[in-house]
């Protein structure tokens, strides 16, 4: 999924934030539950997931390790009460909400605030 199409129109402006940051992605229905959709927001490209409870996540697109673009094809989970995201590559498991690898390793993949509001995604992109 690119921020500047969605499913129905491929036309569409690029997302642009509102005046507190925000940028609308797309609704919440177009994402699938348990699975990750990558999104281009001003050339930066973030992980889009969708949780089994309707919560939405946005990290880093690129894996933090190996620096291929991953993320959203990574296996969608839970370690006891967190929300998780395993690396395709080299299956390193980070908490969707911090970012902190779970197992203890020394790599971080940087999150954002993300939201669902009236039925569609927003979050606030790296500066």
């Amino acid at each position: 999924m690119d921020a500047t199409a969605s499913h129905e129109t491929r036309d569409r402006e690029p997302a642009l934030p509102d005046p507190k940051g925000w940028v609308d992605l797309c609704a919440l229905e177009d994402l699938e539950v348990n699975w990750g959709e990558a999104a281009i927001v001003a050339g930066h490209e973030y992980a889009v997931i969708r949780t089994n409870d309707d919560l939405v996540f946005v990290t880093d697109h690129r894996d933090p390790r190996s620096g291929a673009l991953v993320i959203a094809r990574g296996i969608v989970g839970r370690h006891g009460e967190r929300h998780t995201v395993a690396s395709p590559l080299y299956k390193e498991t980070y908490d969707l909400a911090t970012g902190e690898c779970v197992a203890g390793g020394e790599y971080t993949l940087p999150v954002y605030p993300a939201e669902v509001r009236d039925g569609r995604v927003r979050f606030r992109p790296a500066a």
